[in-house]
């Protein structure tokens, strides 16, 4: 592996209809470079899950409106999504990893319409390979791409925003694309190096103390737990592009 470019967030801009989002891509690398794409609250720890239990495929859409459309156009597909952290009316699962059981989801086709995640696949698009990348899946994500030449790191971030949650994963995954020789391509990812937490200890104070973190456990238990899973290290051993 030669090298890596690390994006902390997309910018997101106010579209034509008002509460449209559009994501405005820079200047990416070679098309055919895969992408791992990392939103750990919740966006890729969910759609891992997800993958793992069997559904079929994912759909990204960048609003609710679009989600129907798309579901519309898929019959049999389960609309997925949330504002806010909250389900998002008339769909079928929220943003949670618990949701996503076998019976639920195998073999089904998502439509997944996140605040952030959505935005950061929908970025990731130009790219051949979108690897769904969290600290879950952290090892296995990183032995996904290890053949490749160049690796981007696209971070979901919050509202076209930072998020340490996903800089920290990020800085994570590119202390370990270093040791197989890559280079940091871009100011970012020097600096997501040394946000990266060593340890699963390190990594739950990172997701649980990160504001979004803090957001989703004021919601409830049901939301904390959710937290807390999405703080394990390497608890799923594979890695899903979508």
């Amino acid at each position: 592996m030669e090298s890596y470019f690390v994006l902390l967030a997309p910018r997101i801009d106010p579209g034509p209809g008002g509460g449209r989002r559009e994501v405005r891509a820079p200047v990416l690398l070679d098309p055919d470079a895969p992408a791992l794409v990392v939103d750990v609250l919740r966006a890729t720890t969910t759609l891992t899950v997800a993958m793992r239990n069997g559904a079929q495929r994912v759909l990204e859409a960048a609003t609710p409106e679009e989600g129907f459309a798309l579901q519309a156009r898929h019959p049999g597909s389960l609309l997925c999504g949330e504002r806010e952290g909250l389900r998002i009316p008339g769909y079928d699962l929220g943003n949670s990893p618990l949701e996503y059981a076998p019976e639920r989801v195998a073999g089904k086709t998502l439509v997944f319409a996140s605040t952030n995640g959505s935005q950061a696949l929908r970025l990731a698009a130009r790219q051949r390979e979108r690897v769904l990348a969290s600290f879950a899946n952290l090892s296995a994500a990183i032995e996904r791409v290890r053949a490749a030449r160049r690796v981007m790191v696209v971070c979901a971030g919050q509202l076209g925003r930072f998020a340490l949650e996903d800089a920290g994963c990020a800085g994570a995954i590119g202390r370990r694309l270093r040791a197989l020789g890559a280079e940091p391509l871009n100011p970012e990812a020097r600096l997501v190096e040394r946000l990266a937490p060593e340890g699963e200890g390190e990594v739950r104070a990172l997701v649980q103390g990160s504001s979004h973190g803090r957001y989703l456990r004021r919601l409830g238990a049901r939301f904390a737990r959710d937290v807390e899973f999405c703080a394990r290290l390497d608890a799923i051993d594979r890695a899903y592009a979508v």
